[in-house]
């Protein structure tokens, strides 16, 4: 399915610093979904999930490959997309979505690059997170909103993620 490869204090002070400074932030995107999918990937990671959308994975919408995570959408156009960073797990109210799943990811890099598969790499919005390993909870909203045209509709993403030891896949709720 995939054919897309892909200023602060100094010393000691600084240190403090982000050690006291929290992660919870909130970025709001509307990305093309061609090829009907989107990637947070970490800067470094080649990112290239080509024999990561098995039959399993197209079906939860979830594929990945080391330092990737490829969302499937049920629009090839673009959709909304918010990304959370927290310092921890965040519950939510999961009436509200169609689909959810959770992920790992190990972002050696520090920066989380999130784009559209057919996005001009180095143009990509990029999200800065201390390096480490972070659960994903990926929520999918008004699946079943899309019109008989196949491009506009309603559906909607959001990803949330936290520092967590590497988990594998968990479906938590599915259509």
């Amino acid at each position: 399915m995939n054919l897309c490869l892909h200023s602060r204090p100094s010393g000691l002070r600084a240190s403090r610093w982000a050690q006291k400074r929290t992660m919870n932030q909130s970025y709001s995107f509307n990305l093309f979904a061609d090829y009907f999918q989107f990637y947070l990937q970490d800067e470094t990671a080649e990112g290239n999930l080509g024999n990561s959308w098995t039959n399993e994975a197209v079906q939860r919408l979830l594929a990945l490959a080391p330092g990737t995570i490829g969302v499937g959408t049920a629009r090839n156009m673009t959709v909304p997309i918010i990304v959370e960073v927290h310092d921890k797990e965040v519950n939510e109210d999961d009436s509200a979505w169609d689909q959810i799943n959770e992920c790992s990811i190990t972002v050696t890099s520090g920066r989380i690059v999130v784009s559209g598969c057919t996005d001009y790499f180095p143009d990509a919005a990029r999200i800065i997170v201390p390096a480490g390993t972070y659960r994903a909870r990926i929520y999918y909203g008004k699946l079943e909103s899309i019109r008989n045209n196949g491009l506009d509709g309603d559906d909607h993403y959001k990803v949330v993620l936290w520092p967590a030891p590497y988990e594998p896949v968990k479906i938590i709720k599915q259509k």
